[in-house]
């Protein structure tokens, strides 16, 4: 089974925590309760409130993102569910859950290495999240060694490896 960070433990999903507020009252609720029921794994019922919440609020990275994520798992609607999260990390680059959320359909949508390349996109923009290193380690993907003939941990293939990752990463931003 594919990993998930709806499958993490409970206390670490309770401990996401959102730094922001909603105008609606309502749509807040709508989202908490797509929260729970994700967790619950009753995605068909946080699909409808996500949907709703994002409804209420079109511009709102978080609704965008979860919306995207319950799309996927409810109802296997790979490309909207991409855009709607790639929406969402567009608007916001610093959360690191946005990025987790779209590294989550992309292997939900068979697309593992475009999971590693958002989560180490996701590990510089975010803040080194230890969700996104953990989700990463999970995956087993790096990227070759600069040079080969060194050990990764020295101290050139460390930084030819950040400038190679920088590099990828301004080619790939619009």
């Amino acid at each position: 089974m594919a990993w998930s960070r709806v499958d993490l433990e409970p206390e670490e999903n309770a401990a996401v925590k959102f730094e922001w507020g909603s105008d609606d009252a309502e749509a807040m609720r709508d989202f908490k309760l797509g929260v729970r029921l994700l967790r619950e794994r009753s995605y068909a019922r946080a699909l409808f409130c996500f949907r709703r919440a994002a409804e209420a609020e079109r511009n709102n990275p978080y609704f965008l993102s979860y919306f995207g994520l319950a799309l996927a798992l409810a109802e296997r609607n790979w490309d909207d569910a991409i855009q709607l999260c790639e929406d969402a990390v567009r608007q916001k680059r610093s959360v690191a859950q946005l990025y987790l959320n779209l590294a989550e359909v992309y292997l939900r949508a068979g697309r593992k290495s475009d999971a590693v390349e958002t989560l180490e996109v996701g590990s510089e923009l975010a803040g080194r999240d230890v969700r996104v290193k953990r989700m990463l380690h999970f995956l087993g993907m790096r990227r070759p060694a600069v040079l080969p003939f060194l050990n990764r941990k020295h101290v050139l293939n460390r930084g030819l490896g950040r400038l190679r990752h920088n590099v990828l990463r301004m080619l790939r931003t619009p």
